[in-house]
């Protein structure tokens, strides 16, 4: 089985450099334009809760059926909602948790522990259920979060969270063909579906 896990398009604060989890944005005018339809169409396409991720997923597969899992769902970044490190500079819980290595719990948010768990056994629960159904592609449309969650955990080539994060309409292309008796997938291919950036 193939699988492609994707980020959504740009929404203002991506453009702002602000931290965006919970809050529901849009597509900025610029995200929307930049997309473009991908060079496959699934039947079927999982999305977040989110809007922005159901807005690119019918961009990028306009005849595709999308399916909502709710713990795809971005990490909820607390009091950090909404602001840049710039604006935080000062600010001691951020300086704590960026001195943690962004690990450790978010006042009135997640910890990346928590966010990676409940982001991972959504995903682990899909994958098995799409490879019993004996599908070979599994399309999903996410956040970064979900990326850097889902793949720190699963796949091969081992990497940290953080440089699991793809590029705004762009993301991950991997093999499930290991995942029955490893629980691991194989890193395949990165994509992006932008203009002048189509691969």
């Amino acid at each position: 089985m193939k699988i492609y896990l994707l980020r959504h398009g740009e929404t203002a604060w991506n453009a702002q450099g602000r931290y965006l989890g919970r809050t529901d944005l849009p597509l900025s005018e610029k995200g929307r334009t930049e997309l473009v339809q991908a060079d496959f169409a699934p039947d079927r396409v999982y999305v977040s809760p989110l809007g922005r991720t159901a807005e690119t997923a019918g961009i990028l597969f306009p005849d595709a059926k999308q399916v909502v899992i709710p713990d795809f769902r971005e990490m909820d970044f607390g009091v950090f909602e909404g602001r840049s490190w710039r604006d935080m500079e000062d600010f001691s819980p951020y300086r704590a948790w960026v001195d943690g290595s962004c690990r450790g719990p978010i006042p009135e948010g997640e910890s990346m522990a928590a966010f990676s768990e409940r982001t991972c056994a959504a995903f682990e629960a899909l994958v098995s259920q799409t490879l019993e159904a004996g599908e070979k592609l599994l399309t999903i449309v996410a956040h970064g979060g979900t990326q850097m969650a889902v793949l720190e955990r699963f796949a091969l080539p081992r990497r940290d969270y953080f440089s699991w994060r793809g590029p705004l309409g762009g993301g991950f292309v991997l093999d499930g063909s290991r995942w029955r008796e490893e629980r691991v997938l194989t890193l395949l291919n990165t994509v992006r579906y932008t203009r002048g950036e189509r691969t």
